[in-house]
């Protein structure tokens, strides 16, 4: 079984689309979405039917909750929250109808997929620090969770009871480890890398790839401005932060 996981688009068409190009010839058995198909940039629409198209395994991140109408905003910070407002505003009822559907957290075969932390899900916390790490172990029962939200591509590992941690983009999964592996974003990297990332889950081989796509920051970036959208976050994902 081989699986590609990718999320937290946030409306970067110019990024999904370098990602899609390169997932076809990855030979996934199933695809999964951690979910943030929207939010920041300037293509929701066309994100959420691309993905859709994928017919993934989803989850909903924070701001495709914001965006559907399920989440408070007065939390979210100025940038984060105008552009909510803004992605409202050019999303068809049919679309904010699909995002509501989503659920937060879902289990396929020894894998659990969610946006945050398996811990209260709906509360969308990230996970900063070696007490969240524990924590969130403790709230999945298989060997392997996929989760995104930071947009930092990072692993950690639960070996009898003995707590690793590692930024490097090979990650091997066994059947006598616990592993949470963030896959990092597709549409705004915060690791100083400007390039999107993806991972994939080779079952039999029990190893996780963390890949990186260029694509087209420049494009995305003009159309974040042409947007009207807050231009900090055109410039953002020029630098990978």
């Amino acid at each position: 079984m081989r699986y590609v996981i990718f999320g937290d688009i946030h409306g970067n068409l110019e990024a999904l689309d370098a990602v899609l190009e390169k997932i076809t010839a990855e030979k996934a058995d199933k695809y999964i979405c951690i979910g943030d198909l929207v939010g920041y940039g300037a293509d929701p629409a066309e994100c959420i039917d691309k993905v859709r198209k994928l017919n993934p395994v989803l989850v909903a991140g924070n701001h495709d909750y914001a965006a559907a109408g399920l989440l408070n905003i007065d939390f979210f910070n100025a940038y984060a929250y105008k552009a909510i407002e803004w992605t409202k505003q050019h999303l068809s009822d049919e679309d904010k109808q699909f995002l509501q559907k989503i659920t937060l957290m879902q289990k396929v075969n020894n894998l659990t997929i969610v946006h945050s932390t398996p811990r209260s899900p709906e509360m969308f916390e990230y996970i900063d620090n070696n007490y969240d790490v524990q924590l969130a172990f403790s709230y999945f029962d298989t060997g392997l969770c996929f989760i995104g939200h930071s947009h930092i591509p990072i692993s950690f590992t639960l070996t009898r009871g003995v707590l690793s941690f590692s930024t490097e983009p090979y990650v091997p999964v066994s059947g006598s480890s616990k592993v949470i592996v963030n896959v990092g974003s597709v549409g705004q990297p915060r690791d100083e890398n400007k390039d999107a990332s993806y991972a994939v889950y080779d079952v039999e081989e029990g190893i996780v790839w963390i890949k990186r796509v260029e694509y087209d920051v420049q494009k995305a970036a003009d159309k974040i401005n042409k947007a009207g959208l807050p231009e900090i976050l055109a410039e953002r994902i020029k630098y990978g932060r």
